[in-house]
């Protein structure tokens, strides 16, 4: 590993559906910090299945504030297809004070090119907020029966990011159904990055390199969902230079923040 890590892609609270190693503030934020870690991207496993959304907001910001404030850094979540989602993406930036937004189309049923996201997508930019979209959250061999949760579909999210100047999106645990060729028309769409929870495959990181910039790549571990040593691991199986492990590591974190 090379130097500090900045987690962009873990979650706090319980896992709906079975308990989690970790899955208390902090035991994840002691075991992160013993790996490495200064600082956390972190939204709520509450928010995939609450409609209370700015009690889900809440709970997080002061989680983050009273476990450790200097590791994470909470993520707001925003479901367009609920009534006042304007009133909870106001809140999440001037009440919360958060610097992005985490946002789950098929848990909360809804379309990339629906109007009212396509509508966030534009007000969460004008307020200078980033977006992290998750694909998925969980292997669908092993999800419950009676919550069959499919993948998103980002075909007609280009379209919609060419319609969006100066969109900052990231997107999490995508790599179990992002075909390459849509991943390079997103890439090229837009300042889109993607992080490396979900990759697979030997030398998966080399190989990505060869499709798209290292500069649109972060480490993500979806840590408490999934172990963090699985992701620190594709680090090391594949053979990066010095820069490319410190950027994607760190350096590409900061600069996305700082746009």
């Amino acid at each position: 590993m090379s130097g500090p890590i900045i987690d962009t892609n873990v979650f706090l609270g319980r896992w709906p559906f079975r308990r989690l190693p970790l899955d208390e503030a902090p035991l994840l934020a002691k075991a992160l910090r013993e790996r490495g870690v200064e600082q956390a991207w972190a939204g709520s496993f509450d928010a995939l299945l609450h409609h209370d959304v700015d009690g889900v907001n809440g709970r997080l910001a002061a989680l983050c504030q009273r476990t450790d404030e200097k590791l994470f850094l909470p993520i707001g979540t925003v479901n367009p297809a609920l009534p006042d989602w304007e009133e909870d993406l106001r809140r999440c930036q001037e009440k919360y004070r958060m610097l992005g937004i985490r946002v789950f189309p098929n848990y909360h049923q809804y379309a990339v090119n629906a109007p009212s996201f396509v509508k966030f997508l534009k007000l969460a930019t004008e307020r200078g907020m980033f977006v992290q979209l998750a694909v998925s959250m969980e292997d669908e061999r092993t999800q419950h029966p009676l919550v069959q949760v499919p993948h998103v579909d980002l075909a007609p999210l280009v379209d919609v990011l060419k319609a969006t100047p100066g969109v900052r999106l990231q997107l999490l645990n995508a790599f179990r159904s992002l075909r390459p060729d849509l991943l390079l028309k997103l890439v090229s769409a837009a300042h889109v990055s993607v992080e490396i929870a979900t990759l697979e495959g030997v030398a998966g990181i080399e190989e990505l390199l060869k499709q798209v910039p290292v500069e649109r790549l972060m480490f993500g571990s979806l840590a408490p969902l999934f172990y963090f040593e699985a992701a620190a691991l594709k680090l090391k199986e594949s053979k990066l230079s010095e820069a490319q492990a410190t950027a994607i590591c760190r350096g590409n974190a900061v600069q996305f923040l700082k746009r």
